[in-house]
């Protein structure tokens, strides 16, 4: 059955693989995030291939634009059968005590309001049409924190508990709920946090193989398409070196 999907922060990395994952599907994909061109790029890419897109231009920060954007959305395209609240970042690696106030504002601002916006605005659709499902981007560091990463997996601890929040008050309901938690995932994360320093982004990869945008992808889509009555309540997804936030075995690789 085709379903309408949307995902936020689309543009690049996990929720760029989940549109592509979910458009060789044979699903319909609404793509969100900030980037007006990119995201014109991407629906041409998809399109080319046959898949219906629609895109919306907003920051997820910013609510008010999140509400005009679902205003806009046509009645073909306003029964979102997923939600895949993917949109997040983290930015800096300082100790607690001597962390930037504006990276804080942007972590706590986008992975956690910008994540409860969207789901406020879909979700009483799901409850109203008793099926749909939301699949939130979390982090194995909600699990724990690391050292210089305390406000971002603070935010994402936060979106353990709104996930697990979330599916007690969808439980006597169809709407099913996922919390994925990725670990060492290679995409442009370690780049925007650490304000585009590509060369010290570049070392959180050395020594591992690490996981792809589309390993993430594949758990999305499987937790999406299992039979109704299978809720895949939450998945840790790390690469096989890594066993915890902060634990990563690195060797040399061989070419």
């Amino acid at each position: 059955m085709q379903k309408t999907v949307l995902i936020t922060g689309a543009t690049s990395g996990i929720g760029l693989a989940c549109a592509r994952k979910f458009a060789k599907n044979g699903d319909k994909i609404i793509i969100t995030g900030r980037n007006r061109k990119r995201l014109d790029e991407i629906e041409k890419e998809l399109k080319a291939e046959g898949t219906e897109v629609l895109t919306l231009a907003f920051d997820v920060r910013d609510r008010e634009a999140a509400v005009s954007a679902m205003a806009t959305l046509p009645k073909e395209w306003q029964e979102v059968d997923v939600l895949v609240n993917n949109a997040g970042l983290a930015l800096g690696l300082e100790p607690e005590f001597e962390g930037n106030y504006e990276d804080w504002e942007t972590m706590i601002d986008t992975n956690i309001k910008g994540l409860l916006t969207m789901t406020r605005l879909i979700v009483p659709g799901m409850v109203e049409r008793n099926r749909g499902h939301v699949i939130n981007v979390g982090s194995v560091a909600g699990d724990a924190a690391y050292a210089g990463g305390a406000v971002y997996c603070a935010t994402k601890a936060a979106v353990k508990a709104l996930t697990d929040g979330l599916r007690i008050d969808v439980a006597d309901t169809e709407v099913r709920v996922t919390n994925l938690k990725p670990g060492l995932v290679e995409t442009n994360f370690s780049n925007v946090r650490f304000h585009g320093d590509t060369e010290r982004a570049a070392k959180v990869y050395e020594g591992v193989k690490p996981l792809t945008g589309d390993d993430i992808a594949d758990v999305a889509l499987y937790a999406a398409n299992a039979p109704a009555h299978v809720q895949i309540a939450e998945v840790l997804i790390l690469a096989t070196h890594q066993a915890s936030p902060s634990l990563i075995k690195r060797k040399m690789l061989t070419p």
